[in-house]
């Protein structure tokens, strides 16, 4: 019994109006981490040099 790893059960990923969690694969110790995804926050306009007078 000792053996036996416990399992982690899988998290749903978490959405945000800003950014969304993932959960990352378990590593070798074991360890569960979560990646970030951040969604941008504003568009880039290209720029246009102005009119010379």
């Amino acid at each position: 019994m000792s053996d036996q790893k416990p399992s982690t059960t899988p998290v749903p990923d978490g959405h945000t109006d800003f950014y969304t969690t993932r959960q990352k694969a378990p590593s070798a110790k074991g360890f569960v981490g979560f990646e970030t995804v951040w969604k941008p926050f504003q568009k880039e306009a290209e720029y246009k040099t102005p009119k010379k007078p």
